[in-house]
């Protein structure tokens, strides 16, 4: 049995939560977050606490059961608290700055990358870092792994795009070799 599964989860005070047969609606002060419920999963709310339990017991359920919890508790910490994403710039003459709500990066290429995010997400840029915040998880992490992947860091110097936190492996340069 999933260890995850069997927690409850606590709902701080102003975050709404509506149960029914397909879906868990979480309405809080960032927004509003819609999640399919997985078959064979009972949702239930009692005073302040959401569990989640198996109706069936078969290998389906058993996957499902820790997923199904940490969804709808990513979409109430989401709704409350929010998510965040901290990205830092390497490199000379690479930088981001904002355009409205785009974010125009700077990154060795012979062009401009221009980059708009998506609906629920909000950059901010400081300097050499670019915060990525939001109130769906899912969201927020797809929109850093994107603004990463257009330079990502490379093992010789380590410019590029990276975590915060992130350790970029460092590779030894070529030396110089005795000539014959």
């Amino acid at each position: 049995m999933s260890r995850i599964g069997k927690q409850p989860i606590n709902v701080p005070a102003g975050v709404e939560v509506t149960i029914t047969d397909e879906q868990v609606v979480v309405k809080g002060a960032k927004g509003e977050l819609t999640q399919k419920r997985l078959p064979g999963l009972k949702v239930e709310q009692v005073d302040s606490q959401i569990a989640v339990s198996k109706q069936l017991e078969n290998d389906e359920t058993q996957r499902f059961f820790g997923l199904q919890r940490t969804l709808i508790n990513n979409m109430v910490v989401g709704v409350s608290e929010g998510f965040s994403k901290v990205l830092e710039i390497n490199g000379v003459g690479y930088r981001g700055t904002m355009e409205g709500k785009n974010l125009n990066l700077s990154l060795g290429f012979s062009h401009k990358v221009l980059y708009t995010p998506p609906e629920g997400v909000e950059l901010k840029v400081e300097g050499n870092t670019i915060t990525v915040s939001g109130y769906d998880k899912q969201r927020v992490g797809e929109a850093a792994a994107k603004i990463r992947s257009y330079r990502k860091p490379e093992p010789y110097k380590g410019k590029g795009i990276k975590y915060a936190g992130e350790h970029v492996r460092r590779k030894a340069g070529k030396t110089a070799a005795k000539g014959a």
